[in-house]
Order: structure tokens, then C-alpha cells, then sequence
């Protein structure tokens, strides 16, 4: 019973710290080889991996410095980062998801196909992404492993089960954004960011909430909100709805704008 739990208890870890972490890595990716730069991947990959020795370095610091226990503070601020690249990222694909305009700047670009800056801010998202979670997913495992006697059979097979699970929805993401038209593949990428990047801002704020920096009222939120994963506090959801709300008048600046630029081109008479 006590290895089944251990089982369970390993694989729940690695699966629930690592899927948001993969789903952003994966959407980069996807978005990547669909849009026709296979080749800018590897930053993406890069920034992961560099994010996975990070959390073992990070973590080896909690341990010794801060009894195993992770700083608040340094994760709000890797959060907020994180929010900031994943909004910036969001509204670059927004722009580009016509793909008459997309093919105009892969030409105009030649053969770099996004520019370095591009580059590096997806590789970025991917670090941050996998380094929000990678050093406390290292904590919770050390943990598991000085309660269950060490990394024995049932915890390394729990680990093995949820890598498989994860790489199984990597390929998943990745058959399916080759499938797909090119403008579907950037809207969804573009919205799965952004609702990932207010997710962040809810969890910054969480993390300032625990350090009593900012006040906590939940009272009269649905319950829906906090079963999605979102902070379940008015504060979070102000911000978070102020980001939106933001959001909806640029695009609606952005339409006004382009609706008028079509109403001054000369017409063309037959």
C-alpha cells in the first residue's frame, strides 16, 4: 500500500507541476513548426533545459538557505516576468495571424525567419515557464523521497509514468498544430498566452497575499473560478480584469484604425 501511494503520489507531482509548464513549451513549439521556423525551435528547447538545471540549482538553494522552503518573493517576481513575455508574445501573434501578412514578414525578414528578439523572448517564456515550477516540483519530490524511504522502485516509476503522460500530450499538441490552418494555430496561441499570462498575474498576486503584502477578499466569488485555477480573491480578478479590459480597447483601437485606413484607399472603378 505504502509503494502504491508513493506510486501515486510521484507521478501527481511531476504531472500537475510539469503540465502547465509543457502546455506553454508545447504551444511554442507547435506554433513554430506550423508557421514554417522548425529551425527556432531549439531556443525554445534550450530555454527549457536551461530552466530544469536552474530548478535543481534553485532548489539546492531553498534547501540550504531557507529549510527546504520556497521564497515568495523571488517567485512573484519570476512570475510577473513570465506574465509580462507571455502578454508581449501573445499580442505578436495576435498581429500576425493573417497569413497573407505572416508569409510578407517571413520574405521580408529572408532567411532568419523572426528576428532575434522574437527568439529570445519565446526561449525566455520557456524558461520561466519551466522554472516557476521546477524548483519547487524538486522540493515536493526530495520530500517524497525522505518520507518514502529514498527514490525506490514505486516513486522512480510514478516519475516514469507522468514523463510518458506529458510526452504523450507534447505529441499530441504537436500532430494537431500541423493539421490545422496556419491562422487557427496563431488565435489559439495567441489566446492560450494570454489566459496562461493572467493566470501568472493571479498567482504573482497569491504569492504577495501569503506575505501579507496585499489583503485577501473572496468573499462572493464563485467557486468556478478557483476550480479553473485562476486566484480566487477580488484583488486577482481586478487586476486580472483591468488586463482585459486593456486588451479589448487596444483591439478595438486596432479595428478602428485599420477600418479606416480601408475607407481612405482610393476606390477602383471598373
Amino acid at each position: 500500500m505504502a509503494d502504491g501511494s508513493t506510486f501515486v503520489q510521484a507521478f501527481t507531482i511531476l504531472f500537475r507541476e510539469g503540465l502547465e509548464a509543457l502546455l506553454v513549451v508545447a504551444a511554442l513549439a507547435a506554433f513554430l513548426r506550423r508557421a514554417g521556423a522548425a529551425e527556432r525551435i531549439r531556443p525554445v528547447y534550450a530555454g527549457a533545459g536551461l530552466a530544469v538545471l536552474a530548478s535543481f540549482g534553485m532548489a539546492w538553494v531553498f534547501e540550504a538557505f531557507f529549510d527546504g522552503n520556497h521564497n515568495d518573493m523571488i517567485e512573484a517576481g519570476v512570475i510577473v516576468v513570465a506574465a509580462g513575455l507571455m502578454f508581449t508574445m501573445s499580442g505578436w501573434l495576435f498581429l500576425r495571424q493573417d497569413p497573407a501578412a505572416w508569409k510578407a514578414e517571413i520574405n521580408r525578414m529572408a532567411e532568419r525567419a523572426m528576428g532575434a528578439g522574437t527568439v529570445l523572448s519565446l526561449a525566455g517564456i520557456a524558461f520561466l515557464a519551466v522554472f516557476r515550477e521546477g524548483a519547487e516540483t524538486v522540493l515536493f519530490l526530495h520530500a517524497l523521497a525522505r518520507t518514502a524511504g529514498g527514490f525506490d522502485a514505486s516513486l522512480l516509476g510514478g516519475l516514469a509514468v507522468a514523463a510518458a503522460a506529458l510526452a504523450v500530450v507534447f505529441v499530441a499538441m504537436q500532430w494537431l498544430a500541423l493539421r490545422l490552418p496556419l491562422r487557427p494555430v496563431f488565435l489559439i496561441t495567441s489566446a492560450f498566452l494570454f489566459v496562461m499570462g493572467l493566470r501568472m498575474v493571479g498567482a504573482a498576486i497569491q504569492e504577495f497575499q501569503e506575505q501579507v503584502i496585499l489583503p485577501v477578499h473572496n468573499d462572493g466569488v464563485p467557486d468556478l473560478v478557483t476550480a479553473l485555477g485562476f486566484n480566487g480573491s477580488w484583488e486577482a480578478l481586478g487586476v486580472q480584469g483591468a488586463i482585459v479590459l486593456c486588451a479589448l480597447v487596444w483591439l478595438v483601437m486596432r479595428r478602428a484604425r485599420s477600418g479606416a485606413g480601408l475607407a481612405a484607399r482610393p476606390q477602383v472603378t471598373a
